[in-house]
């Protein structure tokens, strides 16, 4: 990451985090901000989420562009099987991910969400401005969560809910890493598996071969992040040989294993999801 073609200096980047709340399940929130304005290149790896990428900033803000469009603004990223996304940060911003039942469960059917980004405002309607506006005036971070989780909590559960046998089969493939064959859902939940893949495609936007390539990949880049050597990782994460785990990465990021693991969107991924650590941190320089 670099701003204005310099170094982004880590040391006055802050990002915050929500107490942990199981009010909201498959909603993880993080608040990124910078003591001096700044500009600075994101890239987003592909990640078994939709992400909310709210702008904060008073000024120019958030600027994204993907192989296909580009826009100015509050965006919400689908999930991006093999797709590449960028921007430009200055200021703050929330990110709110959604693990697809909970997408689904907020915009209805993902579908159109898959492999793009839509502005905010698209997927969230007319009331999209007084809400960004409403979390911008709020005096802290913690306020800010408070607003984020109110306004996700009006709005869930008003969609047609997601069929249970599909929340069982997404969240077997979550705790099951993506290793965990579609024929063996579709036992699971007594349904072929033509009509899984069909039913899973229709309310989550994605197949279910597809999604558990997807949170195989997340696994497995994780891995790398930190520090595994790519022999490893093929093998745990259930990847044929280190060949085959090279090919999804590839396909994935555009780039090799040893490139993603010091990637500095894992940097910024570790510190925006903690496990056991403080609410608020200080992020770190990529590698440090």
């Amino acid at each position: 990451m670099t701003s204005a073609g310099r170094p982004f200096d880590w040391a006055l980047a802050e990002v915050a985090v929500p107490r942990p709340s199981g009010h909201l399940p498959g909603v993880r929130m993080a608040g990124f901000g910078h003591r001096v304005p700044a500009t600075v290149d994101i890239a987003m790896v592909a990640h078994p989420s939709v992400a909310l990428l709210i702008d904060l900033s008073e000024t120019a803000g958030l600027v994204y562009r993907t192989p296909d469009r580009h826009g100015r603004g509050s965006v919400a990223v689908g999930l991006h099987p093999g797709e590449f996304w960028a921007g430009a940060l200055m200021g703050e911003c929330l990110q709110i991910r959604l693990e697809p039942v909970a997408a689904a469960a907020l915009f209805g059917a993902s579908a159109e969400l898959s492999g793009t980004a839509v502005a905010f405002e698209d997927v969230w309607g007319r009331d999209a401005g007084r809400d960004e506006d409403r979390l911008r005036a709020a005096a802290s971070w913690d306020e800010r969560f408070a607003i984020a989780a109110e306004l996700l909590g009006r709005r869930l559960g008003t969609r047609r809910p997601v069929d249970p046998e599909v929340v069982h089969a997404w969240r077997r493939m979550r705790t099951g890493r993506g290793r965990v064959r579609v024929d063996r859902l579709a036992y699971e939940v007594g349904w072929s598996r033509t009509r899984l893949s069909a039913r899973f495609r229709s309310q989550l936007g994605i197949t279910p071969k597809h999604a558990a390539r997807l949170v195989r990949f997340d696994h497995a880049a994780h891995l790398l992040a930190a520090g595994h050597a790519p022999a490893g990782v093929a093998a745990e994460s259930g990847y044929v040989d280190q060949s085959h785990l090279h090919r999804e990465v590839k396909a994935f990021t555009g780039l090799t294993p040893a490139a993603v693991a010091v990637a500095p969107w894992l940097a910024i991924d570790d510190i925006a999801w903690p496990t056991g650590s403080p609410r608020v941190a200080p992020a770190r320089r990529p590698g440090g």
